[in-house]
């Protein structure tokens, strides 16, 4: 066969090659709906990113008026905006509180699950529970309950209690999952080498489950920093951030709304990464022990 001959072969060999490559119209279809998704989800938040950062002339809607920090001064002045420092103080204070007790009970739950005893079903049931109810309904309960007990409502007793009811379910089915990777073995080892319970858990346990640990911290903190319903009804005369947001929507209409938006999302961003990273050096530093090893 000469090599005339051949080459409409070769094309047509070519086309089945790039035609069996191609992707089939569903892949399309599915592409689209993500780019909808994506732009459904992350547009709003990035028209309220850019718009706060217009000059004194902003508005509230497009088109942008110039370029300043002119709201994320205004935000912290308390003339027009409320008591926004005072709100983000009392909220960090709270979600570290919340954290470190949530830290401190999902570790004991999930170390006293590892075995089964009497009553662990429900248990578990009914440390779940708050999960599935309402969570202003749940905030009145709580405040309720405060109230018959004698207890003020607080930040730092009713509002307290009822954030707990909403981190430590997430902290437990955390620790659970962490709990279950964890291998007894370890625990042996270090007896068998004459270390106490104490030491067993300072020594070997903790520093295995930290990653894990971080992650519950990072639920905990979080899940408080912005939570609205459950602390509605049960914080008493001082407002947290989200209550000072939905009040500032009342009598507030600039961009400073905005602004307050920007950087809440900039701390969000900012408690993530840092869990992230640690949670990254954490493994490397054991991958380097290993490699030393």
């Amino acid at each position: 066969m000469t090599a005339s001959a051949t080459l409409p072969i070769r094309a047509r060999t070519a086309v089945k090659v790039r035609r069996a490559g191609a992707r089939p119209w569903t892949f399309y279809a599915l592409l689209a709906l993500f780019v909808f998704y994506v732009l459904a989800l992350y547009g709003p938040m990035i028209c309220i990113y850019v718009l706060s950062f217009q000059d004194v002339r902003g508005g509230l809607v497009f088109p942008m008026k110039g370029r300043s920090l002119h709201w994320f001064v205004d935000l912290f002045t308390q003339v027009r905006t409320g008591d926004v420092k005072g709100a983000f103080g009392r909220s960090i204070k709270l979600a570290a509180l919340v954290t470190v007790l949530t830290v401190v009970f999902s570790f004991l739950a999930g170390w006293a699950f590892r075995r089964r005893f009497p009553g662990d079903t429900i248990l578990f049931y009914l440390m779940i529970g708050s999960l599935v109810a309402p969570g202003l309904v749940l905030g009145i309960g709580v405040g309720l309950l405060c109230n018959f007990l004698g207890i003020e409502s607080s930040l730092f007793g009713s509002a307290l209690g009822a954030q707990l009811s909403w981190t430590l379910p997430f902290g437990v089915l955390v620790m659970f999952a962490v709990m279950s990777r964890f291998d007894g073995a370890w625990e042996e080892a270090a007896r068998d080498l004459g270390a106490s319970p104490l030491q067993t858990i300072r020594l070997v346990v903790l520093p295995i489950l930290l990653p894990g640990i971080v992650a519950v911290a990072l639920f905990g903190f979080t899940l408080s920093y912005d939570e609205f319903a459950r602390t509605l009804q049960t914080s008493g005369p001082l407002n947290t951030l989200p209550l000072e947001i939905w009040s500032m929507t009342l009598n507030v209409t600039s961009p400073s709304l905005y602004a307050l938006g920007t950087t809440t999302t900039i701390v969000s961003f900012l408690t993530i990464g840092l869990c992230l990273g640690a949670i990254v050096a954490i493994q490397r530093r054991r991958g380097g022990r290993a490699a030393g090893e």
